[in-house]
């Protein structure tokens, strides 16, 4: 599970299992759990998140774009 990013108390990562789905980022803050399309960017599913945070959690992957979207294809060869 590769971290990509640590902002506050969110961990934003992707699973090396992950490589058979369009890009995309889960992101976790204690048991809450979420994951984002990347193109263009979008929430797939979340869990424990509340509907405020989910939109400052979008905004830090559309701020954080270009890292998250060159960490995915370093690591998946994309």
């Amino acid at each position: 599970m590769p971290t990509v990013l640590q902002i506050g108390p969110y961990r934003f990562f992707f699973y090396s299992s992950d490589w058979q789905e369009p890009p995309h980022i889960h992101v976790e803050r204690d048991a809450a759990k979420a994951k984002f399309w990347l193109n263009p960017v979008r929430l797939e599913r979340s869990a424990g998140f509340s509907g405020s945070e989910l939109n400052k959690i979008q905004r830090l992957v559309d701020e954080h774009i270009a890292k998250i979207r060159r960490s995915w294809d370093e690591y998946f060869g994309s």
